[in-house]
């Protein structure tokens, strides 16, 4: 019989290629999103019945326990980057996790997948990677079996790593090189991650494993700056910010949170930048999945093309 899996947060710009990923591997997969209009293309990435979109609100036990009625296994992708007005660090990124997790406890599940970050750590100064220390400590006091994932910043088409980038460069005459800009990232692939759920889902090697994610690179921010302005062709000057200054910056973007406007910058984030985003030495990863790792210059032009001034047929000087 086939079995299925819950994936929380299936709708986003991860939870798409997971989906996608899990349903080759022939898993009845049911996405639990809060918004299921956002998710109905998602039944399209698999047979006819065999990917199920339901409503499920994380900050309500009852539409979780729902969500895993006569289930198999459950990824959690919930989270958020920033906090704001109606949404909190602690309350998604923490005490979603716990819910779940305790859920699918209370039904014997022991096959759970948890997205977390490189940087997770509870006594972490910022919010983000504490509370996704603390989402960690809850889904494994649960379920100690429970597959840890870490990935560095990912990126992909509609990705908000690179993307992003390329937006700030085009509107802005120079970019601020936030302490020097050598904030060392390993960017990895989306399609890779997503490979990396479905091949710890049901894998009991796996249970009780923590893999950070990287791809086969590592960049400072400054370079990845630099790359993103040459691949759009849109060249700009990169003006030295000490971290102190980017703070200042970041509270104006703690006010911008709590309104409809994404904030480019937030003094949490700042702090993030000050701690490298790479793959722990001796830590298991995409290697030892059998995944080898893609390389963001094989991607990235695909879906960058369209920043340039004439896009695709853009030529350059």
């Amino acid at each position: 019989m086939t079995q299925v899996v819950t994936v929380f947060g299936g709708s986003g710009f991860v939870g798409k290629h997971v989906v996608r990923a899990l349903a080759r591997q022939g898993w009845r997969v049911r996405v639990a999103v809060r918004r299921p209009t956002q998710g109905y293309d998602l039944r399209l990435q698999g047979d006819v019945g065999q990917i199920q979109v339901i409503r499920c609100d994380v900050k309500r036990e009852s539409d979780i326990a729902r969500a895993l009625e006569g289930v198999d296994a459950v990824v959690n992708l919930v989270g958020i980057m920033y906090q704001g007005l109606s949404q909190s660090f602690e309350g998604v990124n923490r005490q979603a996790s716990d819910a779940v997790a305790r859920l699918a406890a209370a039904r014997g599940i022991r096959n759970f997948v948890q997205m977390s970050a490189i940087g997770a750590d509870s006594r972490s100064s910022s919010s983000y990677y504490a509370s996704k220390g603390r989402a960690e400590e809850a889904v494994r006091k649960a379920i100690p079996d429970a597959v840890i994932l870490r990935p560095s910043v990912i990126f992909g088409p509609q990705d908000s790593f690179f993307t992003n980038l390329a937006i700030q460069i085009k509107s802005l005459p120079f970019m601020p090189s936030i302490g020097g800009g050598h904030t060392r990232f390993q960017p990895v692939y989306v399609a890779d991650v997503a490979t990396a759920v479905a091949r710890t889902v049901g894998n009991t090697k796996a249970y009780g494993q923590t893999y950070e994610l990287g791809g086969p690179e590592v960049f400072e921010f400054k370079d990845l700056i630099k790359y993103t302005a040459q691949e759009i062709m849109c060249p700009r000057p990169q003006i030295y910010l000490p971290f102190a200054a980017a703070s200042a910056i970041g509270l104006v973007g703690n006010i911008l949170s709590i309104t409809p406007v994404r904030p480019p910058l937030t003094s949490d984030q700042v702090l993030m930048l000050k701690k490298d985003n790479v793959v722990a030495k001796g830590a298991k990863g995409l290697k030892d999945l059998g995944i080898a790792a893609t390389a963001v210059e094989s991607i990235v032009p695909t879906y960058l093309w369209r920043f340039r001034k004439n896009g695709q047929f853009a030529v350059a000087a």
